[in-house]
C-alpha cells in the first residue's frame, strides 16, 4: 500500500512549512510556506549562508538598514524555493505592521517588485498577511492589483469570513495553537476527532464550500500526524518536515475526511462583517483574539531576532 503521505497528495494539495530547501526536495511538496521564525532558523544553517551573505553584502554596499536586508534575505530564501516548488512560494509581510493596512500593501508591493527583479512573478508568490481587520483591507486592495495573498494567524469563522469577502486567495486556519489554548484552559487531552483545531478547520471548510467561496483553505499549524489525518481532503494542507517524514513511513491506510458537496446543518449563515462587528466577534472569541494577538507577538519576537542577525553581520 502507498504510504499515507502519498495518498495524502491524491486528496490534498501538500505545502511544506520550512525554509530547509533540502527537507523540500526530499518530500516534493506543490508549494512552500515561509515566516520570520522559518527563515531565522534557515539563516543559521551552514548550507544556506551564502545567500545570507548576498544580503548583507547588498546591504553594505547601499548602505541599508538591517530591516531592509531582512526583506532581502526573505526573498533570496523565497526566490531560492521557487526554482525547487512547481507551485506557489509564501512570504509573510513584516509581523509588526499587522495593524496598518497601508504599510502591509506597502510591503507587499516591494517584496513582490523584488521577486521581479530576480524573474518571479506574483503567480508563484503568495503574501502573508495577519488576519486581523487591517490585514483583511490590505488584502483586499492587493488581490485587486493582482497580488495573492495567504491570510496567516486564523482562528476563527469570523476571520475567515471577513478574508472571503476581501476575495483572499488563500487562508492559514491554525490547528495546533487552537489545541494548545483548549488543553491549557481545560487540562483535557483530545483525540483527532475531538481536536478543535481539527472542527475549527473542518467548519471554515464547511462555511466556504456550503457558500460557494473560492478562497482556498489550507490547514497548518500541526501537532501530531493524527490532525493531519482527520483533515484529509482539505484544499491545502501546510505540514512540517517531521510529520511528513512520518506520514511516508505509515503504511496505514487513509480515509478522506473532508469532501464536497457538504451536508452540515451546523454552517452558520453567510456573514457579512463591516469593522465593528468584525472586532467584536474576535472580541467574544477568547481563544481567537488570545491567540492572534500571541502569534503576532511571537512573530515580531522572531522578526525581532533575525534582523538583530543582520544588524551584527552589517557593522562586522
Amino acid at each position: 500500500m502507498p504510504s499515507k503521505l502519498d495518498q495524502l497528495k491524491t486528496m490534498t494539495t501538500i505545502v511544506a512549512d520550512t525554509g530547509d530547501m533540502e527537507s523540500i526536495r526530499a518530500f516534493q511538496p506543490v508549494d512552500c510556506t515561509t515566516n520570520p521564525t522559518l527563515i531565522l532558523k534557515a539563516a543559521q544553517m551552514e548550507a544556506y549562508a551564502h545567500l545570507v551573505e548576498e544580503a548583507i553584502s547588498w546591504g553594505r554596499k547601499g548602505g541599508r538598514s538591517a530591516a531592509q536586508v531582512t526583506d532581502r534575505l526573505a526573498v533570496n530564501f523565497g526566490a531560492e524555493l521557487a526554482k525547487i516548488v512547481p507551485g506557489r512560494v509564501s512570504t509573510e509581510v513584516d509581523a509588526d505592521l499587522s495593524f496598518d493596512a497601508q504599510a502591509m500593501i506597502a510591503k507587499a508591493r516591494e517584496l513582490i517588485a523584488d521577486y521581479a527583479s530576480r524573474g518571479v512573478g506574483r503567480e508563484r508568490i503568495l503574501i502573508k498577511l495577519a488576519a486581523t481587520w487591517e490585514g483583511v483591507q490590505a488584502a483586499r486592495v492587493l488581490q485587486s492589483e493582482g497580488i495573492d495573498c495567504n491570510m496567516t494567524l486564523l482562528f476563527s469563522v469570523a476571520q475567515a469570513a471577513a478574508c472571503a469577502e476581501a476575495g483572499a486567495f488563500l487562508i492559514s486556519p491554525f490547528v495546533g495553537r487552537i489545541l494548545d489554548w483548549h488543553k491549557k484552559a481545560t487540562g483535557k487531552d483530545f483525540t483527532a476527532e475531538t481536536d478543535p483545531g481539527v472542527l475549527s478547520v473542518r467548519g471554515i471548510y464547511n462555511y466556504y464550500k456550503t457558500y460557494d467561496v473560492k478562497t482556498v483553505v489550507m490547514g497548518a499549524s500541526f501537532r501530531n500526524t493524527g490532525e493531519i489525518e482527520a483533515l484529509a481532503g482539505c484544499d491545502r494542507l501546510t505540514i512540517a518536515p517531521a510529520l511528513l517524514q512520518q506520514l511516508a513511513e505509515d503504511q496505514g491506510r487513509l480515509t478522506r475526511r473532508l469532501a464536497t458537496p457538504v451536508n452540515d446543518i451546523s454552517v452558520p449563515a453567510r456573514m457579512a462583517l463591516d469593522e465593528k462587528t468584525f472586532r467584536f466577534l474576535l472580541n467574544e472569541d477568547a481563544m481567537a483574539s488570545e491567540k492572534l494577538a500571541e502569534g503576532i507577538r511571537l512573530f515580531v519576537a522572531d522578526l525581532r531576532a533575525l534582523r538583530e542577525l543582520t544588524s551584527r553581520r552589517l557593522q562586522a
